[in-house]
């Protein structure tokens, strides 16, 4: 399938969607496991939340958050690669609260409901910035108002300043993209798109964080 943006690392071949979390593991050192965790568990995530999960891929971290959940919580799992749904479907085939939707998260899209929170982990770093701004966009469209717009990614920082074994690993596994996303403001970015008030939290020697934005 070809791409449509071609330095992106977020549109991924058949071979790495079929292996995505173990490729996700070993990309990380093993420490993806231990963070992704310390992170939903920062989400504030309540019993009765409705969640939608942009860019949810195999469903991992949506499978994380379901045990925040109660009966009544939900998570509609959005996503446009057949074999991520394929995975998703079979984690909770079970499971009648979480939802999967072949959806392409970039381009803009409406819900029949709104949402308690949005989640997004890892894929919004990997568009073109101009695309970054439909993706908030659909975010912020489907929050309820107080609702967190929750970006764990990337934080801000000068790649010059990392130690060099982590800047060699930023430079060989990330896209054109990343190296534009790190260097921006993106409280700033968030309160021009409507968001108001703002919580950090920082994992893996603060070169990755959750920040969550809520609508006004």
């Amino acid at each position: 399938m070809k791409k449509i943006y071609p330095d992106s690392g977020v549109e991924l071949n058949p071979f790495i969607s079929k292996n995505y979390d173990s490729i996700m593991n070993v990309a990380s050192m093993g420490l993806y496991r231990r963070f992704i965790n310390g992170a939903i568990a920062d989400m504030n995530i309540q019993p009765n939340d409705n969640i939608l999960d942009l860019g949810c891929g195999t469903g991992r971290n949506a499978l994380i958050i379901s045990r925040y959940l109660k009966e009544n919580g939900r998570v509609i799992g959005i996503d446009i690669s057949d074999e991520m749904q394929r995975q998703f479907r079979q984690k909770f085939s079970n499971d009648v609260r979480m939802t999967f939707v072949n959806q392409r998260i970039d381009r803009p899209f409406g819900l029949q409901q709104r949402f308690d929170k949005v989640f997004i982990s890892f894929v919004i770093h990997g568009f073109p910035h101009e695309i970054r701004k439909i993706v908030i966009q659909n975010a912020f469209a489907h929050l309820k108002p107080g609702g967190a717009f929750c970006i764990l990614d990337f934080s801000e920082f000068d790649m010059a300043a990392m130690p060099f074994i982590y800047r060699t690993v930023f430079k060989t596994i990330e896209c054109k993209y990343a190296f534009d996303y790190i260097q921006r403001d993106w409280k700033d970015i968030l309160k021009k798109a409507g968001f108001s008030a703002f919580e950090e939290h920082f994992y893996m020697k603060k070169y990755v964080r959750l920040l969550r934005a809520f609508k006004k």
